[in-house]
């Protein structure tokens, strides 16, 4: 017994996906987007931006998938656990968001103000997206204490 509750232990916690805002960037060297001028180094932004916005909805489905099959797992039938779905994409997300932090780095290095100012403002709005969430989680919270 004390080895099924060790299986299924080490499966929840190496099993299941991690959302996306839990995987860090892996680094990727600026020097290849050197020679890129501020509009070249705008429009890769762009680019990665959605890529990292796309693979980031694909990776917080799998983590969804992943956590209501391993709470059926647990509840109903542990064997399952052992045939989780894979498809995570953590790899990849950490690759582009390198590459993005590899493009800020440049932009800022060739002061690409418009650049500059759009990923600025990409942050203030991914912050108060973050706050919003925040909020409506406490306030749900209160609503269920009630």
């Amino acid at each position: 017994m004390k080895k099924v509750i060790s299986v299924l232990l080490l499966l929840a916690i190496t099993g299941c996906a991690s959302k996306a805002q839990n995987i860090s960037a892996t680094y990727v060297s600026p020097l290849q987007y050197q020679s890129y001028n501020c509009t070249q180094v705008g429009e890769e932004i762009g680019r990665v931006s959605r890529k990292v916005m796309e693979v980031s909805g694909q990776q917080d489905t799998t983590a969804g998938k992943d956590a209501v099959a391993m709470t059926v797992g647990l509840v109903l039938f542990w064997p399952a656990l052992f045939f989780l779905p894979g498809g995570e994409h953590k790899d990849e997300l950490a690759r582009l968001k390198g590459e993005y932090d590899a493009l800020e780095s440049v932009a800022v290095s060739k002061e690409c103000k418009t650049v500059i100012a759009e990923i600025e403002s990409a942050k203030k709005k991914q912050q108060e997206i973050k706050e919003a969430k925040a909020a409506k989680t406490v306030e749900e919270k209160q609503v269920g204490e009630i």
